[in-house]
């Protein structure tokens, strides 16, 4: 999962995000609210770790533009707050979870799983498109009932395309979400990574289409 942290405790910061990257996930992190606004119009996060004692306000101002802009992210809230008030607060304003400070990682973790699987059960666990089926709990895809290698970067291309079938996805978002920030993938890679899954994606019915200028589109064959 695409993950962005937003806690401005050196002693806390750090740690978390490395956790979260030795455990699979794609991890950012920011230290202030106004970072975090910004990142998150930049950016398409997963999941939102949350502080609510931020240098420059309340963590819950900004899970009430989020919410209020309708942004599809899960929020887990984490914070030295324990009283039952500031709960509740946080979970009425749209929060997906609570977590107090100090916490264990492995609680953490396993509290973001959670939040995932839930999500996963609002939408379907198949997705079909011509004739292709992608399982992307599984992260496994498949061209009439053959399945296709995609390697980690492929299989998030893959991903960020089908959830905007028929919407452009501008390149510098695309290696947003298939990159963390300190990673280093540059628009002649990513390009070289769409190049090969259009390749695999063609007997399926689908075109990856570039839009010059603009970005990528995934569309449906008609006649295939």
């Amino acid at each position: 999962m695409k993950i962005l942290v937003v806690e401005d405790d050196p002693m806390l910061h750090e740690p978390l995000l490395v956790s979260l990257r030795q455990h699979g996930h794609l991890a950012d992190g920011v230290t202030n609210l106004s970072q975090a606004q910004l990142a998150l119009e930049m950016n398409q996060f997963d999941v939102l770790l949350l502080d609510l004692g931020l240098p420059d306000g309340d963590g819950l101002d900004l899970l009430k533009r989020i919410r209020a802009a309708n942004q599809p992210i899960l929020v887990l809230i984490l914070t030295a707050r324990d009283a039952i008030n500031h709960r509740v607060q946080g979970l009425k304003l749209g929060a997906d979870d609570y977590l107090s400070k100090p916490f264990a990682t492995a609680e953490l973790l396993a509290r973001i799983e959670a939040l995932s699987r839930r999500n996963r059960a609002l939408t379907p666990a198949i997705k079909t498109l011509g004739q292709l089926k992608v399982d992307a709990e599984a992260q496994r895809a498949w061209i009439n009932d053959q399945a296709i290698e995609l390697p980690a970067r492929e299989w998030a291309v893959l991903n960020a395309l089908i959830d905007h079938i028929d919407r452009i996805v501008p390149k510098e978002r695309l290696i947003s979400m298939v990159t963390r920030w300190d990673e280093d993938l540059s628009p002649n890679a990513i390009e070289t990574y769409v190049s090969r899954l259009r390749a695999k994606l063609e007997p399926a019915g689908l075109q990856v289409r570039t839009v010059r200028g603009l970005g990528y589109l995934l569309t449906v064959d008609q006649v295939a």
